[in-house]
């Protein structure tokens, strides 16, 4: 990969995006610590967007407290008076205690305070769930609408999917939703598929080994099965390098130096041989076969097709905003239930996590490279469940850790000791770098491959 091969207005509009959610997720998280410790008199030294190791981007400070945004995008952090975090201040902790400070406040106060955080990034998941089912709705594109049925990639052939065919069911389940395939077969683990090949129905067997490589796939962005689909032309771009003759919308295009065509696919494969070359292409305009000479500069002809979608038509279903809230709700929770599936398959080994494991850049890198923000507040409502699920995990520096220890304590009456709560910390910050560290490093590998 080299610097001229990278578009860099994509990747400014995925960094925006993405810092605007993560923006979003981090200082709600950290009210939801703030407010309560307010409520409970603690007093709040800091609230910080991002980590500030050695200086800050900014900063001011208000009150008792400093709020700023560090350098280091990883998250974010509140430093309450009396509370062994990240921070890791030991001197405040050698002083006797103070009435202001977290340590002082009873136990059911201090876990409050410490699963503020999780409850609004759940709170904040439900309700732009339901703020997107209220506002769009639901639009997908039927497998059954398919009148051209599938384009099979390598890998769907190996198991025995063949281009035309059609998606029925999986696993004897109709499918409904053709956007939905490859994920319905990772997450429900799927055993088989039933095709529509011509005027019969075949049930291919899906090997226990194909579940890894579609999430290889799914990583790299390549499709299992798509939409095949005639070239139809939507819009001509104004940039397309056109030699003699003229495309329209409406034109659907055949040929390629005389290499003839039927499907996009096709075309996206025969357009690689003559990048950066003058080619003839071969047109239906209305009754007419005409050529149209132009430059596939990186190898494009230099329009838009008209989409699967706007081809076959799409279901669209719209909800008041009472019906959105169980709609939401439904997808909140089948968005956690995703996720902790997907746990599942890399501890037992089901998914390669090489495959798997991602760090910010790959979290960045699932936004679209142009600005839709349907997209952007359903992967805003993911990710806040997520963060909620990982930060409510029992692990010593996370907020899950602190609340762990705290029950316990209200069990048993006895409360752990500062130097107890300091080693814990320093041993969930190590698990939490490095698995950090670990994240990163195969995004970094990822990019250099």
């Amino acid at each position: 990969m080299t610097l001229l091969a990278i578009d860099f207005s994509t990747v400014a509009v995925k960094a925006g995006q993405f810092i605007l959610s993560f923006s979003i997720l981090v200082v709600l998280h950290e009210l939801g610590h703030f407010i309560p410790a307010k409520l409970f008199k603690c007093r709040v030294d800091k609230f910080y967007l991002f980590f500030n190791p050695y200086f800050s981007l900014f900063k001011i400070k208000k009150g008792e407290t400093e709020y700023g945004i560090g350098w280091i995008p990883f998250g974010g952090f509140v430093k309450i008076a009396g509370m062994i975090d990240e921070s890791m201040d030991k001197e405040q902790m050698k002083l006797p205690p103070e009435d202001y400070e977290f340590r002082s406040k009873p136990a059911w106060q201090r876990l409050i305070i410490m699963t503020g955080g999780v409850i609004v990034n759940i709170i904040l998941a439900i309700v732009i769930f339901i703020g997107i089912t209220a506002f769009w709705g639901d639009e997908y594109l039927p497998a059954k609408n398919l009148k051209y049925g599938v384009y099979a990639d390598s890998l769907a052939k190996s198991i025995g999917i063949r281009d035309g065919d059609n998606v029925l069911s999986i696993d004897n389940k109709p499918v409904d939703n053709f956007g939905n395939i490859t994920a319905d077969i990772i997450l429900n683990d799927a055993k088989t598929l039933q095709l529509k090949r011509g005027y019969d129905t075949v049930s291919v067997s899906i090997p226990p080994t194909l579940l890894k490589d579609l999430v290889k796939e799914k990583k790299k962005a390549e499709p299992f099965v798509d939409a095949r689909f005639p070239v139809v032309v939507d819009s001509v771009s104004k940039t397309a390098e056109i030699i003699t003759g003229k495309l329209s919308k409406g034109d659907t295009l055949i040929a390629l130096n005389e290499h003839k065509f039927t499907y996009y696919h096709e075309l996206v494969t025969l357009r690689e041989q003559y990048k950066d070359s003058v080619v003839n292409v071969t047109v239906l305009h209305g009754k007419d076969t005409v050529i149209v000479r132009c430059l596939l500069k990186n190898g494009m002809v230099g329009f838009l097709p008209i989409t699967p979608p706007a081809m076959f038509g799409t279901v669209i279903k719209k909800y008041s905003f009472v019906q959105a809230i169980p709609v939401g709700l439904h997808r909140c929770q089948k968005t956690l239930d995703n996720y902790i599936t997907g746990l599942k398959q890399i501890f037992t080994g089901k998914v390669n996590a090489n495959d798997s494991v991602g760090s910010v850049i790959s979290i960045g890198n699932t936004f679209p490279g142009v600005w839709d923000w349907e997209r952007f507040w359903t992967l805003t409502g993911i990710f806040s469940i997520i963060l909620a699920f990982m930060n409510i995990l029992p692990i010593p520096a996370l907020d899950g850790g602190h609340a762990l220890f705290t029950i316990i304590e209200m069990i048993t009456r006895r409360k752990p000791s500062d130097k107890f709560m300091e080693y814990a910390q320093i041993v969930g910050m190590v698990i939490l770098f490095s698995m950090m560290a670990y994240a990163l490093g195969l995004d970094f590998w990822r990019l250099i491959k």
